[in-house]
């Protein structure tokens, strides 16, 4: 199966979801879903929990009757894919694939942004600055099994708009907090929002009471 035969059903726009299923994972579907003595029977994609930590991605079947008239429809040479419309941004870069072994292979299904919160130019300073949080800064904090999510967002008369994170995981305790405060989160904070003056750790890690706050 080439991906050259997959058409769509909608005039481009930022809408299509780009949403890829492999070749190798076609193939597999298509098994399946023969199987289900069905014709016209398709598969669903769909996110939930989508732009949040619990996010999961998620395919089931979808007979002719249940097809959803909101979602979006890929046809590919076997089988339509139908994608739940809100999740398409949550889909982008979603890769379904099929990879055979020995004991005869495995059915995965990656999407890097299936977590990252979706902000709009009317998002609030919050929103802002925890998809920045989720987006940007988690996605390195995970490889040391921490995390970083926002408290609050304070207006400091010495200091104008404060962040105040709170640290997770791994970085919680972690003697090298301050380095990647500083070097790391605030820097890449104050990128993306210039507005953003400071940013400060909800817990005192060198254990003296309100050492940020004096």
């Amino acid at each position: 199966m080439s991906m050259e035969n997959v058409s769509t059903t909608q005039a481009a726009s930022e809408d299509i979801p780009n949403l890829l299923i492999t070749p190798s994972a076609q193939e597999y579907l298509s098994e399946l879903l023969v199987k289900q003595n069905t014709p016209g029977i398709g598969v669903r994609v769909f996110v939930e929990n989508a732009g949040t930590p619990r996010a999961e991605c998620c395919m089931a079947y979808s007979a002719p009757d249940e097809v959803v008239e909101t979602d979006y429809k890929q046809d590919y040479p076997d089988f339509p894919a139908f994608v739940d419309a809100p999740s398409i941004p949550y889909l982008k870069d979603a890769v379904i694939d099929y990879n055979k072994d020995r004991f005869g292979g495995q059915l995965t299904f990656r999407a890097p942004n299936s977590k990252v919160p979706r902000v709009g130019p009317d998002a609030s300073m919050e929103e802002r600055i925890t998809y920045v949080l989720q987006s940007e800064i988690n996605p390195g904090l995970a490889s040391h099994g921490g995390n970083c999510s926002l408290v609050a967002v304070e207006e400091n008369e010495e200091h104008g708009l404060t962040a105040v994170l709170k640290f997770g995981g791994g970085c919680q305790g972690c003697s090298a907090i301050d380095v990647t405060l500083k070097q790391g989160v605030e820097t890449t904070l104050k990128e993306y929002i210039p507005e953003l003056k400071r940013v400060v750790d909800e817990t005192d890690h060198s254990k003296s009471e309100g050492a940020y706050y004096k």
